[in-house]
């Protein structure tokens, strides 16, 4: 039987205590980290070579909807009656929702340093110590809003930009496409502040510390964020009946793109897993 993902919003204190409790226990058993590593090792953008799966590509979405089913297991092992909840950033909206509560993700790193200092995650805990980051500290960091050069949520009418566009990806399927969902919710757009980065990629940057770049899994609040990226796919799916991933096969010979994203029915390291296969999450999760 399917289970179901909930906004966090109306998560009860016992599923916030059991949530908080199963990220420490595969935390501190190191499974945690091996998710970070991932995500680190699959961050690959237009400018390198090789194979781009995670980011900047189709697979975007099937990609990551993949990652997280497997943090989800890694959690549900430690209690069955656990699943990521989804933070809707178009409408709780600033430091003072609910999720950055002190009994769920804690608030907002510290001024001098970015450190988060309340909450189950705080360093002073010593149960969440960041192993692996593109910096030497051992701390989570936020920097919520980035207050020395504000940054605004997306909104409920940016999102729908994204979501009235009847087309999965087009062509060159990288951060320059102007046409297609995936791109329009990724959010690599052109020019300066709220423009350079919008939907999900504005997301990451309005939370900042650890959530700018490829070890953003560092910050517990990257699995609700991509829960709600995930519904979101799910929300364009039932909108746009008929619609499927592209590209339905892999670019022509030539094409710079060629054996750099992923086709269809192509499959996906580190899993084998195909965009096919990942269109239809029904049989395992449903979104309430």
């Amino acid at each position: 039987m399917a289970y179901t993902r909930k906004n966090v919003s109306a998560l009860t204190k016992a599923e916030r205590r059991r949530l908080v409790g199963a990220f420490l226990e595969i935390k501190r058993t190191g499974e945690y980290d091996e998710f970070v590593r991932m995500h680190i090792d699959h961050y690959v953008s237009d400018g390198d070579g090789g194979l781009r799966t995670a980011h900047m590509a189709p697979s975007f979405l099937p990609w990551h909807r993949r990652f997280l089913l497997e943090l989800e297991r890694a959690l549900r092992r430690v209690d069955s009656g656990v699943s990521v909840p989804y933070w809707d950033w178009t409408k709780d909206r600033t430091p003072a929702a609910s999720l950055w509560g002190e009994d769920l993700l804690g608030g907002n790193g510290r001024r001098s340093d970015r450190q988060v200092t309340t909450g189950p995650f705080a360093y002073r805990h010593k149960k969440w110590v960041v192993k692996e980051s593109m910096t030497d500290g051992e701390y989570l960091m936020r920097d919520l809003g980035r207050p020395h050069d504000p940054l605004a949520l997306p909104t409920a009418d940016e999102l729908a930009r994204a979501l009235k566009d009847p087309v999965y990806d087009t062509s060159p399927w990288d951060s320059t496409s102007s046409r297609g969902f995936r791109n329009k919710l990724e959010g690599w757009g052109t020019g300066q502040g709220n423009d350079a980065w919008r939907n999900h990629n504005r997301v990451h940057r309005w939370v900042g510390g650890h959530m700018l770049g490829g070890a953003s899994v560092n910050d517990p609040v990257f699995w609700l964020h991509h829960s709600f990226v995930d519904l979101l796919w799910t929300r364009w799916q039932k909108r746009h009946r008929g619609a499927r991933y592209l590209p339905a096969s892999p670019p022509e010979l030539g094409d710079r793109q060629r054996g750099r994203v992923v086709a269809r029915h192509e499959e996906m390291p580190p899993w084998g897993m195909t965009p096919d296969e990942l269109e239809d999450h029904s049989r395992i999760y449903r979104y309430v």
